[in-house]
């Protein structure tokens, strides 16, 4: 097979602000699709671990989230499990597709700040309303996406305003390894010991990815500790269920809008600026076709909107060679969907755990992504606009229903264009 080119590094800011008005609406791949022969050439033992770590952060605590929401919305045990069998579904496919189509590692899973902004639309609709937006918000984000608006509006934001947007979104898996280490020191003091020892020892790490150290050390802890707890019954296999929808005012205007927004410029937002800061160069118009086209899968299943994931993609590009980390989404890709299969059981196995492995695995694998978007957001310029959007992201201010994380980067960037004209001159 010809050796195909490489993917050349991220572009800067400026030629990556130009690019929309030269690039086709269809972003294309810029090498060779991977075959299952370059696939297994590239795959290696730091790409399986980081896929792991991917596929254990997104089948734990996310679906913990979905399943609460979800059984205090009145959802039936057949509906949740249809509900976590398209979630995990339509992430593995898209995933698998997508990251051996550009050769790049493109996550995909679901939007957690849709599932929760659910929570209280299901207190006083049914479901099949909620169900009806799931599928006219899943025509819009595929409207938004073929017509290219997507892509420019998110060219318009300089990066170190993103990633500062990014850096508050992340910043609790961080705060999450020192409350979990202090909550339970016998499962999480292990689990950190040997993160700093396999990492401050490049030997060892190379023979033993740090992240992969962790996950067994931390298994061998929650083992010896006695603190697997399994729950006995249940189904093995998930059967998806066909929600028949309702299209009604009251549901409409209430979750639409909310759930595209949040797909389009907070999810995809921060698997584009994760991505960009890892090397990499994303489709960000096919990102939202994709998105929106998947999503109408879940929306078939009773389940939220398919978007770009941040966390995950992060963990699958935290180490090795960038032109190999495909390998990792592939793997994370091909678990989900197997376990999309077995999405009762895998959640019974998640939920058997205590928190505090999965608190700390998932802020250990995550310290270079949050450190990696704090030196993008403040390093260079930008920094009141960077500073502002943080703060606003953190401050959890949530208006119509939308995510402060959408808020972070409009206040952010509004605040940035008026006060940082400098810095936008030369942008």
């Amino acid at each position: 097979m010809p050796r195909s080119r490489q993917i050349p590094p991220a572009m800067p800011h400026a030629e990556a602000a130009a690019a929309p008005e030269s690039q086709p609406l269809l972003e294309r791949p810029r090498v060779r699709p991977a075959g299952v022969r370059q696939f297994l050439r590239d795959l290696g033992m730091p790409y399986v671990s980081n896929g792991v770590i991917g596929l254990i952060f997104a089948g734990s605590g996310p679906i913990a989230v979905t399943l609460a929401v979800g059984t205090a919305g009145g959802l039936t045990h057949g509906q949740l499990a249809s509900w976590v069998f398209a979630i995990l579904f339509s992430g593995g496919a898209a995933t698998v597709f997508m990251s051996l189509l550009y050769r790049q590692p493109l996550g995909f899973a679901w939007s957690i700040p849709g599932t929760v902004l659910l929570g209280p639309s299901l207190q006083h609709l049914s479901f099949p309303e909620v169900v009806g937006a799931f599928f006219t918000s899943a025509i819009l984000i595929l409207a938004l996406g073929a017509t290219g608006m997507v892509r420019r509006i998110m060219a318009a934001v300089p990066m170190p305003i993103v990633m500062a947007m990014v850096a508050a979104v992340f910043l609790k898996f961080g705060t999450d390894i020192v409350a979990s280490t202090q909550a339970n020191p016998v499962v999480a003091a292990p689990m950190v010991a040997v993160f700093l020892v396999l990492t401050a020892v490049p030997a060892l790490g190379r023979t033993f990815p740090p992240v992969l150290g962790t996950l067994v050390v931390g298994c061998l802890a929650v083992a010896a500790s006695g603190q697997f707890a399994l729950r006995e019954g249940g189904p093995i296999l998930a059967t998806p269920v066909f929600t028949l929808p309702e299209f009604t005012w009251a549901a409409q205007p209430e979750l639409v809008v909310p759930l595209a927004l949040t797909v389009l410029f907070v999810q995809n937002g921060q698997g584009v600026a994760v991505l960009r800061a890892a090397g990499h160069n994303p489709p960000i118009n096919v990102f939202a076709i994709a998105s929106g086209a998947f999503s109408l899968l879940n929306a078939g299943c009773g389940a939220v909107s398919a978007c770009v994931t941040g966390p995950t993609n992060a963990l699958m590009t935290s180490s090795g060679s960038r032109q190999r980390q495909y390998t990792a989404a592939v793997v994370y890709g091909i678990l989900a969907i197997v376990c999309a299969l077995l999405a009762p059981t895998l959640t019974r196995l998640m939920l058997a755990t205590p928190k505090e492995f999965i608190l700390a695995l998932g802020g250990i694998a995550m310290l270079r992504a949050l450190q990696q978007a704090f030196v993008t957001a403040f390093a260079t310029a930008f920094t009141l606009g960077s500073l502002v959007a943080f703060v606003v992201t953190i401050s959890g201010l949530s208006l119509f229903n939308i995510h402060p994380a959408f808020w972070g980067l409009v206040v952010g960037y509004t605040v940035s264009r008026l006060l940082e004209r400098a810095d936008h001159a030369k942008f």
